[in-house]
């Protein structure tokens, strides 16, 4: 048996809550999707808004080396006859190879929702699908509410997913259109229809029960040849099934489907890119694409990781253009340690006397607010700077920062700094919209005569954390700091007692971190991640 892949990103995905696409963009997640092997892209409603409209106009002169594009519509509306339907018409005007027409398969829907006869209803699935037919598209036809549908009354279920299949359509999809069937629903009901229905099945998932990527597996289990789903899972409410995690599992657990070894390897890169595009943060947690999904913290794991990399990951992580992470922490031991260090190209700098100090350091300092996690910058000058041969690029012999704020004008900060660069003593100031900010223009503008590649690096995120929220405003802060320097990001970690104490220290260790710990004139020995080791090529 063989499974196509359909994805609706652009269609459900985006009717999610935040996301909104423009034709560019959508063009742009057609490329990658196409790249991937995706077998059919639904592009969205052509007669909902004029942006669809001008995405299939434009998805056209796409030279697509492998997917399709389908256009999505509803059956006709009641008491009209199909070829007057506006929306149906603009169907068969965006001239895409398929097309996948909604249609209710629930007769309390029918009767509440569209509120038709039942019988109407079957005439407008029948007429649909049949006209575009005729009109030689190839057609889909998603049964709407379909699981929901089946449990209360059955026969009708039937009647209308039969309907649809008699007029010609190529796959019936079943729609768990509320998410809220389980695994043992999914698989019975299907196994039940494929006993007295010669159809092809597709299933439609959606995650409210949090059980969207286990009923589509469980459909394909059943006997289902299509599976519908969304990258990363976007979608309306909870989201749909997330085709990041349904890829692998269909291709490694079940062998249902081939994408190619080179293409499973770009899944990562197309989970982050699209998050990027629908400006969407990648959750770190999730399966096989996030960055936690290979992340191991506890001491005993990585230390049987570091014995057999298959201890704790239920597969190579490379195959799907993920890595292994080794997560440094108060829980962390000397193997964790090492391989932290081996993983930045360290151990062999490191004294093995000295690896015993460095836990304890790090278990020190995260008793004490820190969390390293996610920090390797941080973690890299921690290391360096117990080297009794480390010099830094700079010392901080002392700030000043005066906030300043008048009824009705917007909040000034002044900050003035001396630092030690060599045996050079400089003094200087600058302001900024905040106490951080003008720290950090004022620094700068002391370093950036003897270090101009400072120019290139840009704080990309700011996060901060109040540790002890009983304690108030005198609470412990910590900040996370993420910049970037062209391709190549690094994120350090500060906590104190304050915002701008916290502050500074991350700030420091950003400028320290990003100077590639050279003295002046010297090219920056970046050692942080590459936000494109994960992307895909183009």
């Amino acid at each position: 048996m063989s499974v196509t892949l359909y994805d609706t990103t652009l269609r459900d995905g985006c009717q999610q809550e935040g996301i909104s696409l423009t034709v560019g963009e959508k063009l742009r997640v057609v490329r990658l999707l196409d790249a991937l092997g995706i077998d059919v892209i639904e592009g969205g409603w052509p007669s909902a808004n004029p942006k669809d409209r001008s995405f299939f106009a434009r998805v056209r002169e796409l030279p697509l080396m492998h997917s399709e594009i389908s256009a999505f519509g509803a059956t006709r509306k009641a008491s009209t006859h199909v070829e007057d339907d506006p929306q149906v018409r603009a169907l068969v005007e965006a001239e895409t190879p398929v097309v996948t027409v909604v249609g209710k398969s629930c007769r309390q829907q029918a009767e509440r929702v569209l509120r038709v006869h039942p019988d109407e209803n079957l005439r407008m699935i029948d007429d649909t699908v049949r006209y575009l037919v005729e009109q030689n598209r190839r057609v889909i036809f998603d049964a709407e509410h379909f699981f929901d549908g089946y449990r209360y009354d059955a026969g009708y279920a039937v009647e209308a997913i039969t309907a649809a299949w008699e007029a010609g359509c190529e796959t019936v999809t079943l729609c768990d259109t509320n998410g809220g069937n389980s695994p043992w629903d999914i698989y019975a009901t299907i196994v039940a229809l494929r006993g007295i229905l010669p159809i092809s099945v597709g299933i439609h998932a959606h995650n409210d029960g949090d059980m969207a990527v286990a009923n589509s597996l469980s459909a394909v289990r059943a006997g289902a040849t299509q599976v519908q789903g969304t990258i990363n899972g976007y979608g309306e409410r909870c989201g749909n099934a997330n085709l990041c995690s349904l890829i692998p599992a269909l291709q490694l657990k079940l062998h249902v489907i081939d994408l190619g070894g080179e293409r499973l390897k770009t899944l990562r890169a197309v989970a982050e890119t699209v998050g990027r595009i629908a400006h969407q943060e990648l959750p770190s947690d999730l399966p096989y694409v996030g960055d936690s999904a290979f992340a191991h913290k506890g001491g005993i794991h990585v230390h049987a990781l570091d014995r057999w990399p298959m201890s704790y990951q239920h597969i190579d992580p490379s195959i799907v253009g993920n890595r292994t992470r080794v997560v440094v922490s108060e829980q962390s031991g000397r193997t964790n340690l090492k391989w932290k260090l081996k993983e930045l190209g360290l151990l062999s700098d490191v004294d093995p006397s000295r690896l015993e100090k460095l836990v304890a350091k790090i278990k020190e300092l995260e008793g004490n607010g820190y969390q390293f996690e996610g920090a390797d910058a941080s973690i890299e000058l921690l290391v360096r700077r117990a080297s009794a041969d480390y010099e830094p690029p700079f010392r901080l012999e002392g700030f000043h920062v005066l906030v300043r704020h008048d009824t009705g004008q917007s909040m000034v900060a002044d900050a003035s700094v001396r630092m030690a660069v060599d045996a050079h003593l400089i003094h200087t100031a600058d302001d900024g919209n905040g106490p951080v900010n003008a720290l950090d223009r004022a620094v700068r503008k002391a370093l950036l005569p003897m270090y101009p590649q400072l120019a290139e690096m840009e704080l990309s995120d700011y996060r901060v954390r109040i540790l002890d929220g009983d304690a108030g405003t005198g609470a412990r802060i910590r900040v996370l700091l993420t910049t970037t320097s062209g391709e190549i990001s690094w994120t350090t970690v500060g906590c104190g007692t304050s915002i701008v104490e916290a502050s500074w220290i991350a700030l420091a260790d950003a400028l320290e971190y990003g100077l590639g710990l050279h003295r002046r004139g010297s090219e920056p020995e970046m050692v942080g991640v590459k936000e494109t080791a994960c992307k895909q090529t183009s």
